[in-house]
């Protein structure tokens, strides 16, 4: 009942179109957006904004930028943690260049210099695909973790060689820094969630989203009927390391505050956003919230439960993440390679069918 469409007429156009076409979808949106703009910041506490919610955020738009690469252009691609790590270290020497600089424009500025760092790494996939393209970003990944652990001049000669975002406010609240306030500090990054979302669904829709879909699919064909092989990859390189810089920027500024490019823009970041695609879908954009919801809700409740209710070690609960992260890739790649985005498809299929689904 809930997904009916007796009486939702479409006459135009741009009704066919919409992004929602469904009556209960737009309101359910609409809903999603109160909630997570109006009532999330009066109750959210220190723990869960630094826990759960701005991870979950700042992943959110890590995985919406690896998607645009992998699951829209199918380009595979092991170096998100290396363009994380730009986007944090152009967040830090804009911010300690230019004091008076506003710390939106800050973030806006580390997502573009960490576009054309990806778009000068994506240089090589005109000619490699598949294996020999993940290698080549892997290769960024171990690059330029070292190039910002050994040039002093990324880290402005710190002894430490360690990276602390300086304080910054947006309208008097405290977004970085040590007086940060938890509901602050959300909305920030639930701003650019938001517009980047939007962003990625219009880009996705239209005229470059087919694009980097017929690129996927087939380059040949594609190249055949028109389309430029070589701006299509470096635009979707380019945009994708736009949203991951952003995302390497909010993580460093926002949510740790200060950084080691090892520790905090490894391998294992790179992974863990690709296992967030790989398991929410690729090419959905509810599969990579999907995604970022699970890998960063599931270590919190396992050690929640097996810790802090059961008493066990810390050690067992990591060990059981290990061991259900990759029980559900393994699971999903054979049995569903759409992820939890064709799941949720497909039980939205059935409610609209019901009481006849087939």
């Amino acid at each position: 009942m809930l997904y009916r469409e007796a009486g939702d007429y479409k006459t135009s156009y741009v009704d066919d179109a919409q992004t929602f076409p469904i009556a209960f979808d737009r309101w359910r949106y609409y809903v999603v957006l109160v909630v997570g703009f109006v009532i999330i910041p009066f109750f959210i506490s220190d723990y869960m904004a630094k826990s759960v919610m701005i991870p979950f955020l700042v992943f959110a738009i890590a995985a919406m930028g690896l998607n645009i690469l992998t699951g829209y252009c199918g380009q595979v691609s092991l170096g998100t943690g290396g363009f994380m790590a730009v986007g944090a270290y152009a967040s830090y020497k804009l911010m300690t260049a230019f004091p008076e600089l506003n710390i939106f424009f800050v973030i806006l500025l580390s997502g573009g210099i960490t576009a054309a760092v990806g778009a000068l790494f994506g240089l090589p996939s005109l000619r490699i695909k598949g294996f020999y393209l993940a290698v080549a970003t892997l290769a960024a990944q171990f690059f330029l973790v070292w190039l910002f652990n050994k040039v002093p001049w990324f880290f402005n000669y710190s002894a430490t060689g360690q990276i602390t975002a300086p304080p910054r406010s947006v309208f008097g609240i405290g977004v970085t820094g040590p007086d940060v306030q938890a509901w602050g500090a959300y909305l920030f990054c639930a701003v650019f969630v938001f517009g980047l979302a939007w962003l990625m669904r219009n880009l996705t829709r239209g005229r470059v989203g087919r694009q980097w879909m017929a690129i996927r699919d087939m380059d040949i064909a594609a190249e055949i009927i028109g389309v430029n092989p070589l701006r299509t990859k470096l635009t979707a390189f380019a945009v994708s390391s736009f949203y991951v810089g952003i995302a390497g920027a909010l993580f460093f500024t926002v949510y740790l505050g200060a950084a080691e490019p090892t520790e905090a823009f490894g391998i294992n970041q790179s992974f863990l956003v690709l296992f967030m695609i790989i398991i929410g879908g690729l090419g959905s954009i509810f599969g990579c919230f999907a995604g970022a919801a699970f890998m960063i809700m599931m270590p919190v409740l396992l050690k929640n439960v097996m810790v802090g209710g059961m008493g066990w070690p810390t050690a067992i609960a990591t060990h059981f993440e290990f061991v259900i992260v990759g029980g559900l890739i393994v699971t999903f790649l054979i049995l569903e390679p759409h992820g939890l985005a064709q799941l949720w498809r497909l039980t939205k299929e059935k409610l609209r069918l019901w009481p006849f689904p087939h």
